[in-house]
């Protein structure tokens, strides 16, 4: 099942929708008041019905969560990424937070403000979380997935690696488009294998697999619920494999008018134009 949320583009309020995609391009309004954290933490997918179906063109996606209690993201998570950034191998998992200013939806345009000189992207498989974790298990951890999503950690590097911690330059307003939709975990049979890549502008900057990850995901929902408590709706950003703009001879960043398609296999593809600051 594909978890999304939207509005109707002839919907002058725009008032946030829940739905689910059938097929390619049919998307299927649910009954609920909600937000998809909502029917996340309610387990009610199955319960809800159909109220309205439109063509996918008659829709714009939001992010399929706009309201998490945490976004937490994993850096320097693949072997190939942490030679490019000239770093060390992480004892532990790298950790830092964006919050629910940085997110943005598919097809949205991310500004870059005139403080931010190099413009970095970053695709990531993200995970959802489905229901409390409190000190699991790395055998039970998968318990706790609800499903998948994109997500283009965007980065400003002339701020995040010139000051003492990551955050400004990471939780950056719209630094974390997520999308297109989240698929649910009973449709990706091995998260652990998935083909993650990104184009520029149609260019191949980042082709990779999960299976190069550091630190998997029932270690990393082990990890974390140790010590903070994961609610349902939250998102873990798992990291980025090679490729990105910093780590390319000569270094790339993102200007305006740049796309950005980001893309998991069993997923989908999140795309985002850049643009300047007005």
């Amino acid at each position: 099942m594909k978890l999304l949320q939207f509005y109707h583009l002839q919907d002058e309020e725009r008032k946030l929708q829940v739905g689910i995609l059938e097929g390619e391009s049919t998307v299927v309004a649910l009954n609920t008041s909600g937000t998809a954290r909502d029917v996340i933490r309610q387990s009610n997918i199955k319960s809800l019905k159909a109220v309205a179906a439109y063509r996918l063109e008659e829709v714009k996606l939001l992010s399929p969560v706009t309201d998490p209690e945490k976004i937490i993201c994993i850096g320097l998570n693949y072997h190939d990424h942490v030679i490019e950034s000239k770093m060390q191998v992480p004892k532990v998992p790298v950790l830092f937070p964006k919050y629910n200013n940085c997110l943005t939806g598919h097809g949205d345009e991310v500004v870059i403000p005139d403080e931010v000189s190099q413009c970095d992207y970053e695709v990531e498989l993200a995970v959802v979380i489905g229901k409390k974790a409190k000190k699991v298990s790395k055998e039970t951890a998968m318990d706790y997935v609800f499903g998948y999503t994109v997500l283009n950690d965007v980065s400003a590097r002339n701020i995040q690696l010139n000051e003492p911690q990551w955050t400004r330059g990471k939780a950056i307003d719209g630094f974390a488009p997520l999308g297109p939709w989240i698929v649910t975990a009973d449709e990706i049979e091995n998260p652990g294998n998935l083909s993650i890549s990104l184009k520029l502008n149609g260019e191949t900057m980042q082709n990779s697999n999960t299976k190069e990850l550091i630190y998997d995901i029932p270690y990393l929902v082990s990890f974390l619920s140790n010590t903070i408590t994961l609610q349902p709706g939250d998102i873990i950003s798992t990291g980025t494999p090679p490729g990105v703009g910093m780590g390319q001879r000569p270094q790339v960043w993102l200007k305006p008018g740049d796309v950005v398609e980001a893309t998991v296999e069993g997923i989908g593809t999140l795309r985002n134009t850049f643009v300047a600051s007005e």
